[in-house]
């Protein structure tokens, strides 16, 4: 999970400019955490609400042709310096399903931290 804080807004305003960054990076962290969180609360089980909730989402947007602005894993092809794998970005989704992949602009963090990711989902592939 890679957060983008410079798309990140509270009403408007960046959530940069109302939060301090080392509660930010608190924040970050456990929501990284928060699958593992609510299956230790389960006992058993898993963290089914917040993926089928998305399910939801992305299936209106595709019955009823919302090209609707979603987060999904998409196949990329160049886009945000990537070709060949599937990463959880922003998707245009209509009737013919992932129409466009919203490239946004990341600071120089942000690209290290999707590009530390990407290796990181490489090397779990090369060992599968």
């Amino acid at each position: 999970m890679v957060p983008v804080r410079s798309y990140t807004t509270c009403n408007g305003i960046p959530v940069g400019n109302l939060i301090k960054s080392d509660r930010l990076d608190a924040i970050e962290k456990r929501v990284r955490g928060a699958g593992g969180e609510v299956v230790a609360l389960l006992k058993t089980g898993s963290a089914f609400y917040s993926p089928a909730a998305s399910a939801i989402q992305m299936v209106e947007a595709y019955l009823f042709d919302q090209r609707r602005v979603l987060a999904a894993a998409a196949m990329l092809d160049g886009e945000y310096g990537l070709k060949g794998m599937y990463i959880g970005v922003p998707v245009v989704i209509g009737k013919n399903g992932i129409e466009k992949i919203v490239e946004i602009e990341l600071n120089a963090d942000e690209k290290k931290a999707l590009n530390e990711s990407a290796e990181r989902v490489k090397q779990l592939l090369a060992i599968l």
